[in-house]
């Protein structure tokens, strides 16, 4: 993958986004795991984790298929060097590759399900991620498309707008590097228009009743810690400011009994 649609490479490789990512699975992996159910899958699947980071999920996944073989793809080495060294165990059925999202090395109709989480938002085109991704998974396979939206991140209001802050910096930043931040409501179409069947929208509610007020706000800290200068250049604000936007949302969640949500689509399809 070159820079070019990997804009947030150096986002993504920071170690923020390693301690986002965990935050992220202990946030919203209790109630996603339900949804591997429909998939219905036996015997020993192949699966392949795109855009598998630190291999968080992918090691989750694996515990849950017991006899799967799994291939977890990152563009990034160093996130791959940190999935290996949590390998342990694994290793006979858990395989990590650097791989492109945009032209996988994998022969077509090699997977059974394909997870993808945490990715659509954060590359250029994701239309032609998912062509790719329907190449190599089989007819009648499965996708598991987890899409992040930040227009459905609601915080309590204080001092400082969160919902501007959402809609008026964050958004017009992935949209100034070519990405969707609103990708979530976006996928369902891309699916349908590929021919897949079944397709089904479920939400994982990551709020202040249901995450414990650390992880959430964990979720946030390390999303601040890689993103306030980029978010700042590119809205031609000082980052004290942007760092005061972060702050003050932290601090609402972490507070109680102030209540924040976000909604986190999860979309399945099945390949026809």
């Amino acid at each position: 993958m070159n820079r070019d649609l990997n804009p947030q490479a150096e986002q993504m490789g920071d170690e923020s986004m390693a301690r986002n990512l965990a935050f992220q699975a202990q946030a919203i992996w209790p109630q996603e795991q339900a949804l591997f159910d429909r998939y219905a899958l036996d015997g020993a699947p192949r699966i392949l984790d795109l855009g598998c980071g630190t291999g968080e999920i992918t090691r989750r996944l694996a515990r849950r298929y017991p006899r799967a073989a799994l291939t977890g793809v990152d563009i990034l080495a160093g996130n791959l060097a940190l999935a290996r060294a949590a390998n342990a165990g694994l290793e006979a059925r858990v395989h990590y590759e650097t791989g492109d999202a945009f032209a996988l090395a994998h022969a077509d109709a090699s997977f059974d399900l394909v997870v993808c989480r945490h990715l659509s938002q954060a590359v250029p085109e994701f239309p032609r991620v998912l062509d790719e991704i329907g190449r190599v998974l089989r007819p009648g396979g499965w996708l598991h498309l987890l899409s992040e939206d930040y227009a459905m991140l609601r915080m309590p209001r204080g001092a400082h707008d969160p919902d501007r802050f959402w809609v008026d910096v964050v958004l017009p930043y992935l949209e100034s590097i070519g990405c969707d931040g609103r990708i979530g409501r976006h996928s369902p179409p891309l699916l349908a228009a590929r021919g897949y069947r079944d397709v089904a929208v479920d939400y994982v509610i990551v709020d202040t009743e249901r995450v414990p007020r650390a992880i959430f706000g964990g979720i946030l800290r390390a999303w601040r810690d890689g993103y306030v200068d980029v978010l700042a250049a590119a809205g031609g604000r000082a980052a004290a400011e942007v760092r005061a936007d972060f702050d003050s949302m932290i601090t609402a969640v972490e507070t109680p009994p102030n209540y924040a949500v976000w909604h986190v689509p999860v979309i399945s399809a099945r390949r026809a």
